[in-house]
């Protein structure tokens, strides 16, 4: 069976590392640093791929061309995208992420390069709460902004979870004196409510990513954001894909298998606050 690569969860490489994605693809193998530090060598000759999931939070260099980029995709058969806007992009808390109107504006150029909306979906993910002036903020305002965008394309799928303070990120926030919130579920579940609703105003599919307490909500499913029947649906000649759990994931995650091809070592720059993945900011 054919297999699924992922890049990547651990870094975004579309953005600051388009050259080595775009070197790996034409040499059809990439050497990758494991989080145990392992490395180890993955083929990436066309045969074998049945999907590369492209991950990021700026797409502008895969749209652009970078390094050859847009150029190495085309020999695979098929590409599903994953697209990260939150509304926080440029404030304190996602510093180096575009503003979202930027980053909106790439949404066209996406659908036309995955081939179809149904290829790619959107993450609002996390959504963050923190006091200012004493008041209670939050990005989820932005949602109805992203909805409308979104079904203006054609784009039907929209991920989201809410901000999961691993102890790098508390210890980050109070660095930067970031005066974070982690409401209750209570809470979490009152502003998924809405979140639900607005997505069924513009006939969205909303997914919980790995916080299946939040399919309490009506309009909520529990996402698989690698979903190998899903991929197979999608795929031109409708080639099978591992429909197995990806046991590397944490136990609410219902991703199926897949190979990434990025490192922790390729520190994403983005420094995002909130970030588990990124020990240098």
């Amino acid at each position: 069976m054919k297999k699924v690569i992922s890049a990547s969860r651990r870094t975004d490489l579309i953005t600051f590392f388009p050259d080595w994605l775009a070197g790996v693809l034409k040499k059809e193998k990439a050497l990758v640093f494991g989080p145990s530090g392992r490395v180890f060598a993955v083929d990436l000759k066309p045969d074998v791929v049945h999907t590369i999931v492209l991950w990021s939070k700026d797409f502008s260099n895969l749209i652009n061309n970078s390094g050859g980029l847009r150029d190495a995709l085309q020999k695979y058969s098929q590409l599903y995208i994953h697209f990260t806007i939150t509304g926080l992009g440029g404030s304190f808390i996602e510093k180096v992420v575009p503003f979202p109107a930027s980053a909106l504006a790439q949404l066209p150029d996406l659908v036309a390069i995955a081939g179809s909306p149904r290829r790619v979906s959107l993450r609002f993910d996390p959504v963050v709460f923190w006091s200012e002036g004493g008041k209670t903020v939050s990005n989820l305002d932005f949602f109805g902004t992203l909805a409308e965008e979104a079904a203006h394309v054609g784009i039907k799928d929209i991920r989201m979870s809410f901000t999961q303070w691993y102890g790098k990120a508390l210890r980050r926030a109070r660095t930067h004196d970031f005066r974070y919130l982690d409401p209750g579920q209570d809470e979490k579940l009152e502003a998924a409510r809405s979140l639900a609703k607005t997505a069924a105003q513009w006939k969205l599919r909303l997914f919980s990513c790995s916080q299946n307490f939040l399919t309490k909500v009506p309009g909520i499913q529990a996402s698989a954001c690698i979903d190998g029947e899903l991929l197979r649906g999608l795929h031109p000649r409708r080639e099978p894909a591992s429909s197995a759990k990806d046991r590397s994931q944490r136990a609410e995650c219902g991703c199926t298998e897949s190979i990434d091809i990025g490192s922790y070592t390729q520190s994403c720059p983005h420094c995002c606050l909130y970030c588990y993945a990124n020990s240098k900011i």
